[in-house]
């Protein structure tokens, strides 16, 4: 994956420093703490203090000169908007306006000027932010308190604030922006396979590979299946051996207690299958420097390639919890959820509505494959299946369901006007009991009836997939959507 490249500076005013002995030397130690603080997310090149106008053009030249994806704009204290508006109009990347505020309350019988003008970075955020405005440059701003671990030598209040709750929800949105920031800066490019096509009649995965191109910033990749058969007569017996060896580490194999009777347990010919058609999925993945794929074969009877897709689901899964995506039906627009989710570091599995309990309150998630193994509730189970449904041929699936626990539900959908609309919610996954017929499922549990969430989420038009992540990451995803100017629809 590509690091985030950060750009930072603060901003004041140059009459001030004269004026007030050490402010300035006080907003460099703040712009240093901050600096330390985004280090964790990427690299960070910290053009230092701007201060004037004529410093503009040379903070441009800086960020321009080492490719940043972003660029936090510290508000250290007062100064004019024509500072800073040249270096955004240069760099045309997200901007984050930084209002943290060093102590959580000024000492007002000992605070003068200069210390008021410390903890005054809130007062040219609405300047700015008009001036922005005016000159057409998006922008996002983050408000609270700065979060030091301790009090910096000559300021007047107490500014050991990083335990306040002001300064951990500040830190937890520059966190997320950042996390916005890395996945679009990894999806510009990204390679996604279309091996096969959509399942016959599923009008809402139909997708327009260039405005996935011009929306989204994925490129695609149309594939064959001699592409992967390909692959499958390069595999060697080392290879499906050592598939064999990541299927027993990854699976449980399973198949006696299954509530269907074309449902068994695999033999050990059809588990060295799904091995060999594991090694050709990972090879093509390879070959072709994919990031994500979705795929689905029809085939005539008695055609070759309806054996190979027959082992399609194994490896898949295996792929998808190796940071390869894989969405079933040829769905793309899933496809890139999933990928999000996985940069995120939320899993991203390929889900639908299988079934609602209402005893429960619950309504169940999966799909017959592929699974992220990484957010498995324990082992997923391998059966045989001596059918799927509504497709042809049989082989080995997965059945599992995603732990217990936060999720988020993260579904790609097409407006009428040709553009991406993403729709997210968020829950929780519960340990009720799930189908013993080699699909995965998981009890998900809205902050509401079941009927209520089908409501509005039915409301929103989307497709009949999305991706289930780990953990909420709602607020991220929104910032995503915000970043790359796509509708988002919070449920």
């Amino acid at each position: 994956m590509k690091k985030l490249k950060i750009g930072l500076y603060s901003a004041g005013l140059r009459a001030y420093w004269a004026q007030f002995e050490g402010l300035r030397d006080r907003i460099a130690g703040y712009n240093r703490f901050i600096e330390k603080r985004l280090f964790q997310y990427g690299e960070v090149y910290d053009f230092g203090i701007v201060d004037n106008a004529d410093v503009s053009e040379d903070a441009s030249d800086y960020f321009r000169s080492n490719c940043v994806d972003v660029i936090f704009l510290h508000s250290a204290t007062y100064f004019t908007s024509d500072m800073v508006v040249p270096v955004h109009r240069a760099v045309k990347v997200p901007c984050v306006v930084l209002n943290l505020q060093p102590s959580p309350r000024i000492d007002y019988d000992r605070t003068d000027t200069g210390e008021w003008l410390a903890n005054c970075g809130a007062c040219p955020v609405p300047e700015t932010s008009n001036a922005f405005e005016r000159a057409g440059i998006p922008f996002r701003c983050v408000n609270g308190l700065l979060g030091l671990d301790e009090t910096p030598c000559g300021a007047m209040s107490d500014e050991k604030t990083s335990g306040r709750k002001e300064a951990l929800r500040a830190w937890r949105q520059i966190e997320e922006w950042c996390l916005a920031a890395y996945v679009k800066k990894n999806l510009e490019n990204a390679n996604f396979g279309y091996l096969g096509g959509n399942y016959s009649g599923m009008l809402d995965l139909y997708s327009d590979f260039t405005m996935l191109t011009a929306q989204a910033g994925i490129r695609v990749q149309i594939l064959e299946m001699c592409d992967l058969n390909d692959c499958l007569e390069k595999v060697t017996e080392s290879e499906v051996k050592e598939k064999l060896d990541e299927i027993g580490r990854m699976f449980e194999i399973e198949g006696e207690n299954s509530a269907d009777r074309r449902v068994r347990k695999p033999d050990a010919k059809e588990l060295e299958w799904s091995a060999k058609v594991a090694a050709a999925q990972y090879r093509l993945v390879r070959s072709k420097k994919l990031d994500g794929l979705s795929y689905y074969y029809h085939s005539t009877d008695g055609n070759p390639y309806e054996a190979l897709q027959s082992g399609f689901i194994v490896g898949h899964s295996l792929l998808t919890a190796s940071g390869v995506p894989c969405a079933g039906e040829a769905d793309m627009k899933t496809c890139l959820a999933m990928k999000i989710c996985d940069l995120l570091g939320a899993g991203g599995s390929f889900s639908e509505i299988v079934v609602t309990d209402y005893d429960e309150g619950t309504i169940l998630i999966g799909h017959d494959g592929p699974f992220h193994i990484k957010i498995a509730d324990g082992k997923p189970l391998l059966r045989g299946m001596g059918v799927y449904h509504g497709k042809k041929g049989s082989g080995v699936s997965v059945e599992a369901k995603v732990r217990s626990g936060p999720v988020t539900l993260f579904g790609v959908s097409q407006t009428r006007d040709g553009k991406l609309k993403w729709i997210v919610s968020e829950a929780e996954a519960t340990k009720a009991p799930i189908m013993k017929i080699g699909n995965t499922q998981t009890h998900v549990r809205f902050d509401c009836a079941p009927d209520e969430y089908m409501d509005k989420w039915f409301a929103e038009a989307p497709t009949h997939h999305c991706a289930m992540a780990v953990g909420h990451v709602a607020s991220v995803i929104e910032k995503l959507g915000e970043l790359m100017d796509i509708k988002t629809v919070r449920i």
